[in-house]
Parts: C-alpha cells; structure tokens; sequence
C-alpha cells in the first residue's frame, strides 16, 4: 500500500532542485513549526539510520525516484496517514534545498485506507 505520494506542483520543484543539485530526498523529522516540515536534501548528504523508516519513493518524472524517510519516533504517530508531499509559497527555514526559491514544501495527511 503506497504511503507517500506528491502534488504535481511539488513534483515540478523537485525536478528544478534536482537540475540543480543532483538526485535528492526527503526527510520528515518530528519537530515543531518548520521541523515538522518535509526536508528536501541533495541524496546522501542526509544520514538515515535504524532511527529512520523508508516511506516510499516518488515518481516525480526523473530517471531516479526520490525517496522520502521519516523518524521511526515520528512514525509512531502517524502510522495510520497516508502523507502527500506539496509545496506553498512562502519561505521555510532550515536546511531544505526550496528554502531560497520562495516556496516550501508541507505534508497533507489523510487517513490510511483499507
């Protein structure tokens, strides 16, 4: 069952940031405000571990799909969601690769179906 999916809209960025940066991925961590936020990272430059839950990847149209991990913490509570990456216009703070281009990306939830 598909746990992650994307908005066309955040699938275009995330082809822009990877013209730019190479193959990239997600991270969504369990902080508040922007920590809670899905974390866009050039591939490899994120360490994941066994505190980390692979969700799935996402077919944004590149040779690569773009894998999205989670905290295992974080999982925890939102194991029964189906969780859609997208992207609004605004500027996040941190670390995210969008965070200069004015926009940033955000999970939409919805229960998991049977």
């Amino acid at each position: 069952m598909e746990r992650v999916a994307v908005t066309e809209e955040a699938a275009e960025l995330i082809r822009s940031l990877t013209g730019t940066h190479g193959p990239v991925m997600f991270h969504q961590s369990g902080g508040c405000c922007d920590g809670s936020s899905p974390m866009c990272y050039p591939q490899g430059e994120f360490r994941t571990g066994n505190s980390d839950i692979h969700l799935g990847d996402l077919d944004v149209g590149l040779e690569r799909a773009v894998p999205v991990w989670m905290s295992r913490s974080q999982f925890e509570y939102w194991s029964h969601t189906h969780l859609t990456i997208d992207v609004v216009k605004g500027r996040g703070a941190g670390f995210s690769l969008e965070a200069p281009e004015g926009r940033r990306f955000l999970i939409r939830s919805r229960l998991m179906e049977e």
